[in-house]
């Protein structure tokens, strides 16, 4: 593969094709404006915004008032407001069509499969809705879930949001300390959960846990059935009644949408918490639509009826994501489980059954099926498949080359990052763009996102911060608990003033593209030359012994060394040779500097729920620090792998 031409490249079919082009030709129209490209298109929603998102709102047709005010107080961030005469319902907007056509469709490993229509998804919707209002939630109101990616989990956060009640999910796998620490917070008036699901081939049973939690929240529990005995759960809880119990009483009828204000919350987010208590973001229905349409519709060329693919949970805010598919008339296909269950086809499978037009995924997984030997390409029918989309981690350059080689070679691949704080991205693909080995196609329409260094100064082709310098729609409403904004403000403006700074250490390309070497706050400083620890993953992990890495930074001789940690391949061991191919790997491929003064084997990595390892959880347990949130990680006994280390003492 030569490294000095991009891996895909769109035809000028492909471009004129594009939603992307025509809302281009839209908004050339609708503003008498000419754009040379796509550079000054992008140019233009940056300093145009309250005209471009106008100009969105009407292109995709958005269900509501949209009022003749589309910014205020713009010169500054945290006053900035889109659109504050609107009314608008984020539920409505999901559910514009109607029909026997497929609207969800779902697959829980290899037991379970399910199709909704659209007409069965506004039925339990509108049951749903009667449910709430009965049980005395309205506007404002906090339900909380555990549950997992399903059509039920779907249809319940829609009828939240019918009525402006705030809607708030995590996964079933979290501890029963992990669902309070969040859902404690934020007192919410019901409690929704599963009474089992599958992992890996086995049933997980979640009885004891919903009861303990149900019990110390102190709510109404709804029970949906799915992998255990919905009916038997739900009387052991005070208050509980199953999913059918509780809608029963209520026949369908038309659905009725509140208007609401744009800025009205709709979800509550979480932080990792792997550091403490984690941060309750607060998400505003419109900002949160906007942005999702954009980004499905513009930068994933989304059309009515493609198939939509994501592999989450409900703790990862690319499930809201997902979600919102439904807005652009999208079927949306869901998965609950191991990707890895029965065996690494299981997810090409489903591609090729259900002929997914956009497969979503973490660069950890398409990491696993290049280390599994796995070849879709040849395995499996793609043919409908033309954009493949991966996050949660920077994708290494083996990984992009991989998808063209393994996967599909005629395909958009976009990289993708942002998060939990804008329940979107900063960066993303771009299908008026090639791409290119290792890099991020581009920053969002109508986002002023920039690389800064330390001084506060735009860089080019240098790392530096990943910041936002004007507002955007899908900034957080507020965090929960926070009367006075002090966290918040605390979390993204205390670097720079009035610019949002959003915690990656970034580096613009020659091709206009981005690269994320990391989380800052994991940004390596030996010598006082910060060091993005994607870029040693980058290295190491292409090496066959190498299953996967985690690296830190040791206080440790009045200086900062790189340690790194290995799981090695199955039967491989940590030789000298082994110790002396891994550093020659990373000084060859990065640099010296970025070798590490220590490589040390060990059993597991440590990892949140959505899959990405905790380098700073790592380093509070290196350091005899307290890890306060525990109960984040998917396995959180692997931080005791790393506690008072021999190796790290000399």
């Amino acid at each position: 593969m030569e490294l000095d031409k991009p891996l895909w490249v769109p035809s000028e079919a492909f471009r004129m094709a594009s939603p992307m082009h025509a809302f281009m030709e839209y908004c050339a129209g609708r503003f008498s404006r000419t754009f040379s490209d796509y550079d000054a298109f992008h140019a233009w929603s940056v300093e145009e915004r309250g005209d471009f998102w106008s100009a969105l709102w009407d292109f995709c047709d958005v269900k509501g008032e949209r009022g003749t005010r589309a910014l205020i107080n713009d010169e500054h961030m945290l006053q900035a407001r889109f659109f504050p005469d609107a009314r608008l319902n984020f539920a409505e907007n999901l559910l514009a069509d109607e029909g026997q056509g497929d609207a969800l469709v779902f697959r829980g490993e290899d037991k379970v499969r399910d199709r909704w229509s659209w007409d069965r998804l506004r039925s339990q919707v509108s049951q749903l809705q009667q449910a709430y209002r009965a049980a005395g939630i309205g506007k404002g109101d906090r339900i909380a879930a555990m549950m997992p990616n399903m059509p039920e989990t779907i249809a319940c956060m829609l009828a939240a949001a019918s009525i402006g009640a705030v809607w708030s999910s995590c996964s079933p796998d979290f501890g029963e300390q992990g669902v309070l620490d969040r859902f404690g917070q934020i007192e919410p008036k019901l409690f929704i959960a599963c009474d089992g699901y599958w992992y890996n081939g086995k049933r997980q049973d979640v009885a004891d846990k919903v009861r303990a939690v149900s019990a110390k929240l102190g709510v109404p529990t709804v029970v949906v059935p799915y992998a255990g005995d919905a009916h038997a759960l739900a009387t052991s809880v005070a208050n509980g009644a199953t999913l059918g119990d509780f809608t029963a009483p209520f026949a369908y009828r038309p659905i009725q949408f509140e208007p609401l204000p744009f800025s009205h919350p709709l979800y509550i987010l979480f932080s990792s918490g792997t550091t403490g208590v984690p941060k309750c973001i607060v998400h505003s229905a419109g900002g949160t639509l906007l942005q999702h349409l954009k980004e499905h519709v513009l930068h994933c060329s989304l059309r009515r009826g493609e198939k939509l693919f994501y592999f989450t949970t409900c703790g990862w805010m690319m499930w809201n994501w997902l979600v919102s598919g439904l807005a652009a008339g999208a079927t949306l296909c869901l998965y609950d489980g191991s990707p890895f269950a029965p065996d690494g086809n299981i997810l090409f499978d489903y591609a090729a059954d259900e002929k997914f037009a956009v497969f979503g995924t973490s660069a950890k997984y398409i990491d696993a099926v290049r280390k599994g030997g796995l070849t879709p390409k040849t395995s499996h029918d793609l043919s409908s498949l033309r954009l493949m989309t991966s996050t949660g981690s920077p994708l290494s350059p083996e990984g992009f080359s991989f998808v063209y080689e393994g996967i599909k070679d005629d395909i958009q691949l976009a990289s993708i990052s942002g998060g939990t704080d804008i329940v979107s991205c900063f960066v993303l693909g771009n299908p008026m763009k090639p791409v290119w080995r290792g890099e991020i196609q581009g920053p969002g329409l109508a986002l002023a996102m920039d690389v800064w260094n330390d001084e506060g100064k735009p860089v080019r082709q240098e790392k530096g911060e990943l910041v936002c310098t004007r507002a955007f729609p899908s900034m957080p409403v507020m965090f929960w608990n926070d009367p006075d904004g002090a966290k918040y403000k605390a979390a993204y403006f205390d670097r720079f003033d009035n610019v949002w700074c959003h915690g990656d250490f970034a580096e613009w390309t020659e091709h206009g593209g981005i690269i994320i070497h990391g989380r800052s706050d994991a940004t390596l400083n030996p010598g006082g030359v910060r060091i993005g620890t994607a870029e040693i993953y980058n290295q190491v992990e292409q090496m066959p012994e190498v299953a996967e890495a985690l690296c830190i930074g040791q206080d440790f001789d009045d200086d900062v060394r790189v340690v790194l940690f290995v799981r090695l391949a199955q039967g491989q061991a940590l030789s000298d040779d082994l110790v002396k191919a891994i550093k020659t790997k990373i000084r060859t491929g990065a640099s010296p500097r970025h070798v590490p003064a220590k490589v040390i084997a060990v059993t597991d990595i440590p990892r949140t729920k959505s899959g990405k390892i905790v380098e700073l959880a790592v380093r509070e347990v290196v350091h005899g620090r307290p890890v306060k949130n525990k109960e984040a990680l998917a396995n959180p006994e692997a931080l005791d792998l790393f506690v008072d280390l021999a190796e790290l003492r000399t």
